[in-house]
């Protein structure tokens, strides 16, 4: 698994509160790169939030962890499974309704909410209070944001899935993004607006200081569900863990 030593974009939120204005602009750009290939290969990626947004050491971003991904998304069929980060997390999914892409881009406006007013757009002392504000809160929106920025996030916050920008019109044609070159960001050929501090290919400098704390362990095995498994999965496999040869000889 390659090492991206820039950090996620939570770590650097944290570190700013928010981002000026076009730094926010080129993430969110080469995040709309990202998922409109995921969703062109009929993948609907479902955890989209500043946590998942990482960054190399050259400053370009690179969407991380597909564990709750959809898989096989093509034409009318869609996706019911109630799951997501709870603040990102669609109405239509709170819902109980079928859905598909349309998920992905509320959760991009959640984030490009972040990236540029430095909080959430919904609020709640526990879960169930932050769904209800995800449900009917309309978001604030300080005076001080573009009007194209506003605008923007009022079309990706859209709570009807089939009028959300992203679902449909051409979000890379929106005002939001008229000084982004689509063709030479598409090819990396645009400067990062930001270089994370590397320096080394194993720097890990840029990373929450919590999280390099803890320790290193194997997860629990379980003899009979390994047994239970079939490891012709496995097979021509060069390297086994010593651990795991151990646990198979017991």
């Amino acid at each position: 698994m390659e090492f991206l030593s820039g950090g996620d974009l939570m770590y650097h939120i944290q570190d700013k509160g928010r981002f000026e204005l076009y730094r926010a602009m080129f993430y969110a750009a080469e995040i709309i790169c990202g998922l409109q290939f995921l969703h062109s290969k009929g993948v609907i990626y479902r955890d989209l939030k500043l946590d998942n947004v990482m960054l190399d050491r050259t400053g370009h971003i690179k969407i991380a962890d597909f564990g709750m991904c959809k898989e096989n998304i093509f034409g009318e069929k869609q996706a019911s499974t109630f799951c997501g980060t709870p603040d990102y997390i669609a109405p239509e999914i709170l819902q109980g309704l079928k859905y598909s892409f349309s998920v992905d881009w509320w959760s991009f406006g959640v984030l490009l909410y972040e990236m540029l007013i430095g909080q959430s757009p919904f609020h709640g002392d526990d879960e169930d209070e932050l769904f209800e504000s995800i449900r009917v809160d309309t978001p604030h929106y300080p005076r001080w944001i573009t009007k194209e920025s506003k605008d923007i996030l009022e079309k990706l916050l859209e709570r009807d899935p089939t009028k959300r920008l992203g679902v449909t019109g051409n979000i890379k044609i929106h005002p939001f993004f008229k000084t982004i070159n689509w063709t030479l960001l598409e090819k990396r050929l645009v400067e990062p607006p930001f270089r994370p501090k590397v320096k080394s290919s194993g720097d890990y400098s840029n990373f929450d200081q919590e999280f390099l704390n803890e320790k290193a362990r194997l997860s629990y095995s379980d003899k009979n569900l390994i047994d239970s498994m079939d490891q012709r999965a496995f097979a021509g496999f060069s390297f086994v863990n010593p651990n795991f040869e151990r646990l198979l000889e017991k």
